[in-house]
Protein backbone atom coordinates (compact mmCIF):
# COMPACT_ATOMS: atom_id res chain seq x y z
CA UNK A 1 0.00 0.00 0.00
CA UNK A 2 1.15 3.56 -0.58
CA UNK A 3 2.09 5.80 2.31
CA UNK A 4 -0.72 8.19 3.32
CA UNK A 5 -0.10 11.91 2.82
CA UNK A 6 1.47 13.23 6.03
CA UNK A 7 2.02 16.93 5.37
CA UNK A 8 5.27 18.85 5.96
CA UNK A 9 4.66 19.06 9.72
CA UNK A 10 3.44 16.30 12.02
CA UNK A 11 2.72 16.12 15.74
CA UNK A 12 4.87 13.95 18.01
CA UNK A 13 2.85 12.84 21.02
CA UNK A 14 5.58 11.92 23.53
CA UNK A 15 4.98 15.17 25.41
CA UNK A 16 1.31 14.46 26.04
CA UNK A 17 2.50 11.20 27.62
CA UNK A 18 4.05 13.29 30.42
CA UNK A 19 7.58 13.26 29.02
CA UNK A 20 9.84 14.70 31.76
CA UNK A 21 6.93 16.39 33.55
CA UNK A 22 3.26 15.87 34.27
CA UNK A 23 0.69 17.54 32.03
CA UNK A 24 -2.97 18.06 32.83
CA UNK A 25 -5.54 16.43 30.58
CA UNK A 26 -6.89 19.87 29.65
CA UNK A 27 -3.46 21.12 28.59
CA UNK A 28 -2.89 17.99 26.51
CA UNK A 29 -6.28 18.44 24.79
CA UNK A 30 -5.60 22.14 24.13
CA UNK A 31 -2.19 21.31 22.64
CA UNK A 32 -3.74 18.77 20.30
CA UNK A 33 -6.49 21.21 19.36
CA UNK A 34 -3.87 23.82 18.50
CA UNK A 35 -2.09 21.30 16.29
CA UNK A 36 -5.33 20.51 14.48
CA UNK A 37 -6.17 24.21 14.08
CA UNK A 38 -2.68 24.81 12.64
CA UNK A 39 -3.43 22.25 9.93
CA UNK A 40 -1.48 19.27 11.27
CA UNK A 41 -3.08 15.98 10.29
CA UNK A 42 -0.35 13.47 11.09
CA UNK A 43 -0.07 12.33 14.72
CA UNK A 44 2.59 9.91 16.00
CA UNK A 45 2.44 8.08 19.31
CA UNK A 46 3.67 4.87 20.99
CA UNK A 47 2.87 2.61 23.95
CA UNK A 48 6.27 3.63 25.35
CA UNK A 49 5.12 7.25 25.73
CA UNK A 50 3.78 7.50 29.25
CA UNK A 51 3.05 3.76 29.45
CA UNK A 52 0.01 4.19 27.23
CA UNK A 53 -1.04 7.66 28.42
CA UNK A 54 -0.09 9.30 25.12
CA UNK A 55 -2.17 6.80 23.13
CA UNK A 56 -5.18 7.29 25.41
CA UNK A 57 -5.06 11.08 25.26
CA UNK A 58 -4.45 11.17 21.52
CA UNK A 59 -7.24 8.68 20.85
CA UNK A 60 -9.70 10.66 22.96
CA UNK A 61 -8.94 13.79 20.93
CA UNK A 62 -8.98 12.16 17.51
CA UNK A 63 -12.27 10.43 18.29
CA UNK A 64 -13.87 13.86 17.87
CA UNK A 65 -12.50 14.24 14.31
CA UNK A 66 -13.54 12.64 10.99
CA UNK A 67 -11.51 9.44 10.69
CA UNK A 68 -10.50 9.99 7.07
CA UNK A 69 -9.07 13.45 7.79
CA UNK A 70 -6.05 12.38 9.85
CA UNK A 71 -3.20 9.86 9.84
CA UNK A 72 -2.06 8.17 13.05
CA UNK A 73 1.02 6.07 13.64
CA UNK A 74 2.02 4.06 16.66
CA UNK A 75 4.79 1.62 17.42
CA UNK A 76 5.33 -2.02 18.25
CA UNK A 77 8.09 -4.04 19.88
CA UNK A 78 7.51 -2.85 23.44
CA UNK A 79 4.54 -4.62 25.04
CA UNK A 80 3.11 -3.17 28.23
CA UNK A 81 2.70 -5.78 30.95
CA UNK A 82 0.89 -5.15 34.27
CA UNK A 83 3.18 -4.67 37.26
CA UNK A 84 2.56 -4.46 40.97
CA UNK A 85 3.36 -0.97 42.19
CA UNK A 86 2.77 -1.13 45.90
CA UNK A 87 5.06 1.79 46.78
CA UNK A 88 3.75 4.28 44.26
CA UNK A 89 6.87 4.23 42.09
CA UNK A 90 7.11 6.43 39.01
CA UNK A 91 8.30 5.39 35.56
CA UNK A 92 12.09 5.21 35.26
CA UNK A 93 12.31 5.98 31.52
CA UNK A 94 11.56 9.69 31.46
CA UNK A 95 7.78 9.83 31.80
CA UNK A 96 6.05 11.25 34.88
CA UNK A 97 3.50 8.45 35.26
CA UNK A 98 2.92 5.65 37.76
CA UNK A 99 5.05 2.56 37.11
CA UNK A 100 2.02 0.26 37.05
CA UNK A 101 3.16 -1.46 33.86
CA UNK A 102 6.54 -2.56 32.51
CA UNK A 103 7.85 -2.56 28.95
CA UNK A 104 8.65 -5.98 27.52
CA UNK A 105 10.49 -6.51 24.22
CA UNK A 106 8.61 -8.92 21.99
CA UNK A 107 9.39 -9.01 18.23
CA UNK A 108 7.29 -12.13 17.57
CA UNK A 109 4.26 -12.07 15.30
CA UNK A 110 2.02 -12.80 18.27
CA UNK A 111 3.63 -9.96 20.19
CA UNK A 112 3.26 -7.56 17.26
CA UNK A 113 -0.42 -8.42 16.80
CA UNK A 114 -1.12 -8.08 20.50
CA UNK A 115 0.66 -4.73 20.61
CA UNK A 116 -1.53 -3.37 17.82
CA UNK A 117 -4.67 -4.73 19.48
CA UNK A 118 -3.65 -3.06 22.75
CA UNK A 119 -3.00 0.23 20.95
CA UNK A 120 -6.40 0.08 19.26
CA UNK A 121 -8.01 -0.46 22.65
CA UNK A 122 -6.12 2.43 24.25
CA UNK A 123 -6.82 4.86 21.40
CA UNK A 124 -10.38 3.70 20.84
CA UNK A 125 -9.84 4.05 17.09
CA UNK A 126 -10.90 1.56 14.44
CA UNK A 127 -7.49 1.34 12.77
CA UNK A 128 -3.88 2.47 12.89
CA UNK A 129 -2.52 3.84 9.61
CA UNK A 130 1.24 3.42 10.08
CA UNK A 131 3.04 1.03 12.44
CA UNK A 132 6.73 1.42 13.26
CA UNK A 133 8.98 -1.14 14.92
CA UNK A 134 10.27 0.90 17.87
CA UNK A 135 14.03 1.04 18.58
CA UNK A 136 14.91 -2.56 17.63
CA UNK A 137 18.62 -1.73 17.96
CA UNK A 138 18.11 -1.07 21.66
CA UNK A 139 17.04 -4.69 22.16
CA UNK A 140 17.96 -7.03 19.31
CA UNK A 141 18.25 -5.64 15.80
CA UNK A 142 18.51 -9.05 14.13
CA UNK A 143 15.36 -10.28 15.87
CA UNK A 144 13.62 -7.11 14.81
CA UNK A 145 14.59 -7.59 11.17
CA UNK A 146 14.02 -11.36 11.06
CA UNK A 147 10.86 -11.59 13.18
CA UNK A 148 9.09 -8.27 13.64
CA UNK A 149 9.42 -6.81 10.15
CA UNK A 150 8.12 -9.94 8.36
CA UNK A 151 5.19 -9.89 10.79
CA UNK A 152 4.51 -6.26 9.89
CA UNK A 153 4.74 -7.08 6.18
CA UNK A 154 2.12 -9.77 6.74
CA UNK A 155 -0.20 -7.32 8.52
CA UNK A 156 0.17 -4.89 5.63
CA UNK A 157 -0.64 -7.63 3.13
CA UNK A 158 -3.76 -8.46 5.15
CA UNK A 159 -4.81 -4.82 4.97
CA UNK A 160 -4.75 -4.31 8.74
CA UNK A 161 -2.33 -1.37 8.41
CA UNK A 162 -1.63 0.93 5.47
CA UNK A 163 2.12 1.29 5.89
CA UNK A 164 4.95 -0.13 8.00
CA UNK A 165 8.36 1.04 9.08
CA UNK A 166 11.00 1.37 11.76
CA UNK A 167 11.80 4.17 14.21
CA UNK A 168 15.26 4.64 15.71
CA UNK A 169 17.96 7.09 16.80
CA UNK A 170 20.51 5.04 14.85
CA UNK A 171 21.06 5.81 11.16
CA UNK A 172 23.07 2.59 10.80
CA UNK A 173 20.29 0.44 12.28
CA UNK A 174 17.71 2.09 10.04
CA UNK A 175 19.90 1.51 6.98
CA UNK A 176 20.05 -2.20 7.84
CA UNK A 177 16.26 -2.32 8.04
CA UNK A 178 15.76 -0.43 4.78
CA UNK A 179 18.23 -2.70 2.97
CA UNK A 180 16.81 -5.97 4.27
CA UNK A 181 13.04 -5.47 4.52
CA UNK A 182 10.15 -4.20 2.41
CA UNK A 183 9.14 -1.16 4.44
CA UNK A 184 7.39 2.06 3.47
CA UNK A 185 8.74 4.64 5.88
CA UNK A 186 11.26 5.19 8.65
CA UNK A 187 11.16 7.55 11.63
CA UNK A 188 14.63 9.05 11.95
CA UNK A 189 15.35 10.65 15.32
CA UNK A 190 18.03 13.33 15.58
CA UNK A 191 20.33 12.13 12.81
CA UNK A 192 19.44 14.66 10.11
CA UNK A 193 19.30 18.13 11.57
CA UNK A 194 20.85 21.52 10.90
CA UNK A 195 23.44 20.64 13.54
CA UNK A 196 24.48 17.23 12.21
CA UNK A 197 23.63 15.00 9.26
CA UNK A 198 25.10 11.49 9.69
CA UNK A 199 22.08 10.03 7.86
CA UNK A 200 23.04 11.90 4.69
CA UNK A 201 25.97 9.62 3.83
CA UNK A 202 24.23 6.26 3.43
CA UNK A 203 20.72 6.11 4.90
CA UNK A 204 18.94 8.86 2.98
CA UNK A 205 20.36 7.90 -0.44
CA UNK A 206 19.33 4.30 0.28
CA UNK A 207 15.80 5.48 1.14
CA UNK A 208 15.59 7.32 -2.18
CA UNK A 209 16.85 4.24 -4.01
CA UNK A 210 14.29 1.95 -2.36
CA UNK A 211 11.43 4.47 -2.34
CA UNK A 212 11.25 4.58 1.46
CA UNK A 213 9.92 7.82 2.91
CA UNK A 214 11.47 9.50 5.96
CA UNK A 215 9.58 11.03 8.87
CA UNK A 216 12.25 13.22 10.44
CA UNK A 217 12.04 13.91 14.18
CA UNK A 218 14.34 15.11 16.94
CA UNK A 219 15.35 17.94 14.60
CA UNK A 220 16.08 20.32 17.50
CA UNK A 221 18.65 17.88 18.93
CA UNK A 222 17.19 17.68 22.45
CA UNK A 223 16.25 21.36 22.40
CA UNK A 224 19.67 22.68 21.42
CA UNK A 225 18.23 24.33 18.29
CA UNK A 226 14.81 25.09 19.73
CA UNK A 227 15.44 28.72 20.70
CA UNK A 228 16.68 31.73 18.72
CA UNK A 229 19.45 32.28 21.28
CA UNK A 230 21.30 29.14 22.39
CA UNK A 231 21.71 29.16 26.19
CA UNK A 232 24.96 28.13 27.84
CA UNK A 233 23.20 25.32 29.69
CA UNK A 234 21.59 23.82 26.57
CA UNK A 235 21.26 20.05 26.26
CA UNK A 236 22.29 17.72 23.44
CA UNK A 237 21.29 14.06 23.28
CA UNK A 238 19.51 14.57 26.62
CA UNK A 239 22.73 15.62 28.40
CA UNK A 240 24.50 18.97 28.89
CA UNK A 241 25.92 19.96 25.50
CA UNK A 242 29.71 19.57 25.12
CA UNK A 243 31.61 22.81 24.50
CA UNK A 244 32.30 22.14 20.80
CA UNK A 245 28.65 21.24 20.11
CA UNK A 246 27.46 24.33 21.98
CA UNK A 247 29.86 26.51 19.98
CA UNK A 248 28.58 25.10 16.68
CA UNK A 249 24.95 25.69 17.67
CA UNK A 250 25.75 29.28 18.68
CA UNK A 251 27.52 29.86 15.36
CA UNK A 252 24.43 28.58 13.52
CA UNK A 253 22.23 30.91 15.57
CA UNK A 254 24.48 33.89 14.89
CA UNK A 255 24.44 33.31 11.14
CA UNK A 256 20.66 32.93 11.16
CA UNK A 257 20.30 36.15 13.12
CA UNK A 258 22.32 38.06 10.52
CA UNK A 259 19.69 37.09 7.96
CA UNK A 260 16.77 37.93 10.24
CA UNK A 261 15.89 34.28 10.75
CA UNK A 262 15.23 32.44 14.00
CA UNK A 263 17.41 29.36 14.48
CA UNK A 264 14.39 27.05 15.10
CA UNK A 265 12.78 28.15 11.82
CA UNK A 266 15.95 27.37 9.88
CA UNK A 267 16.27 24.04 11.71
CA UNK A 268 12.71 23.02 10.84
CA UNK A 269 12.88 23.98 7.20
CA UNK A 270 16.30 22.42 6.67
CA UNK A 271 15.08 19.18 8.26
CA UNK A 272 12.27 18.79 5.72
CA UNK A 273 14.32 19.89 2.71
CA UNK A 274 15.95 16.58 1.80
CA UNK A 275 14.08 14.82 -1.03
CA UNK A 276 13.81 11.62 1.02
CA UNK A 277 12.04 13.42 3.88
CA UNK A 278 8.25 13.57 3.68
CA UNK A 279 7.51 15.22 7.03
CA UNK A 280 9.07 16.68 10.16
CA UNK A 281 7.49 15.49 13.41
CA UNK A 282 7.69 17.91 16.34
CA UNK A 283 6.26 17.68 19.84
CA UNK A 284 4.88 20.42 22.05
CA UNK A 285 3.97 20.81 25.71
CA UNK A 286 1.32 23.51 25.24
CA UNK A 287 -0.79 25.21 22.58
CA UNK A 288 1.53 28.21 22.30
CA UNK A 289 4.46 26.02 21.34
CA UNK A 290 2.64 24.24 18.54
CA UNK A 291 1.36 27.54 17.10
CA UNK A 292 4.91 28.88 17.18
CA UNK A 293 6.22 25.77 15.45
CA UNK A 294 3.68 26.09 12.64
CA UNK A 295 4.62 29.76 12.18
CA UNK A 296 8.31 28.86 12.01
CA UNK A 297 7.67 26.21 9.39
CA UNK A 298 5.87 28.83 7.28
CA UNK A 299 8.45 31.60 7.82
CA UNK A 300 10.19 33.05 4.77
CA UNK A 301 13.92 32.36 4.87
CA UNK A 302 16.26 34.40 2.64
CA UNK A 303 17.93 32.17 0.07
CA UNK A 304 21.32 33.60 1.02
CA UNK A 305 21.28 32.00 4.46
CA UNK A 306 22.15 28.52 3.25
CA UNK A 307 25.23 29.47 1.17
CA UNK A 308 26.40 31.60 4.09
CA UNK A 309 26.27 28.55 6.35
CA UNK A 310 28.32 26.65 3.77
CA UNK A 311 30.90 29.45 3.58
CA UNK A 312 31.36 29.36 7.35
CA UNK A 313 31.86 25.60 7.42
CA UNK A 314 28.55 25.02 9.22
CA UNK A 315 26.86 23.08 6.40
CA UNK A 316 28.11 20.88 3.58
CA UNK A 317 27.35 22.23 0.13
CA UNK A 318 26.01 18.84 -0.96
CA UNK A 319 23.11 19.28 1.47
CA UNK A 320 21.72 22.45 -0.12
CA UNK A 321 18.32 21.01 -0.97
CA UNK A 322 16.56 24.09 0.46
Amino acid sequence: MSLPELGRLGFGAAGIGNLYRAMDDDVAAATLAAAWDAGLRYFDTAPHYGLGLSERRLGAFLATKPRDEFVISTKVGRLLEPAENVEGARDSQGFDVPADTVRHWDPSEAGIRRSIEDSLERTGLDRIDIVYLHDPDVYDLEAGINQALPALEKLREEGLVKAIGVGSNSADALAECVARADIDVIMLAGRYSLLEQPAAADLLPLCLERNVQVANCGVYNSGLLARPVVPDDAHYNYEPAPAHVLARAKALAACCDEFGVELPAAALQFAVSHPAVCTVVVGASNAKQIKQTAERMAAVIPAGLWPALVERGLLDESLLHV
